[in-house]
């Protein structure tokens, strides 16, 4: 059985009328082999997202391309899901992510620095809205178990106010703390005593 992958992202992005962002990851080639010779199927791997923090992603099987990714498609806005954003740019914490044999790792990042990722965990951050992320994968190139993997990270993500409402405390403590604002806090508390 002979089939060909082919990443066709380039030229493939576009915005759907309710503002969707569609981003088609790969397209696969199956060949059956039949008496009278072969017959071509194709698989599609699509992301959707509204670039407001809401992505999904979904794969189709037809016979045609273009029918394989309108079914890609809309299974994809069947599973969008929210994901809360750290100043509508990038991420809360960093998160590590894994499925099969695809692990990933995501960090956040200061202003400016962009979208660092390659291949589909690309496709899932400008589909997302985030504009400041470093992603890294590290295992399999397979763009479904990368897929995968990197929304199992972002299903481990928590918001600080989701953070505080589990804790009974306010969210400026918690986002307090990670800014590092408390230890300063502590760094200054620790010079006022007198050294013995």
């Amino acid at each position: 059985m002979a089939h060909e992958q082919r990443n066709e992202r380039k030229g493939r992005d576009r915005e759907e009328g309710g503002d969707l962002i569609d981003k088609l990851v790969s397209i696969n080639r199956v060949a059956k082999v039949v008496k009278g010779g072969r017959r071509f199927g194709f698989a599609a791997l699509v992301v959707v997202g509204d670039g407001k923090g809401k992505v999904g992603y979904g794969s189709g099987k037809a016979k045609e391309v273009s029918d394989a990714m309108r079914k890609a498609l809309d299974d994809a806005k069947k599973k969008m899901i929210r994901f809360p954003l750290r100043e509508g740019r990038t991420l809360h914490h960093d998160l590590y992510g894994r499925f099969g044999a695809g692990k990933v790792v995501i960090r956040t990042a200061p202003v400016g620095t962009g979208i660092i990722a390659g291949g589909p965990m690309r496709a899932v951050f400008e589909a997302l809205g985030v504009q400041d992320v470093v992603a890294k994968s590290v295992g399999t190139s397979n763009p479904h178990n990368m897929l995968k993997a990197t929304f199992a990270a972002l299903n481990d993500m928590k918001s600080p106010r989701a953070v505080a409402a589990r804790r009974g405390k306010k969210v400026g403590d918690i986002v307090e703390r990670r800014e590092g604002k408390s230890e300063e806090s502590n760094n200054e508390k620790n010079e006022k005593k007198p050294k013995e």
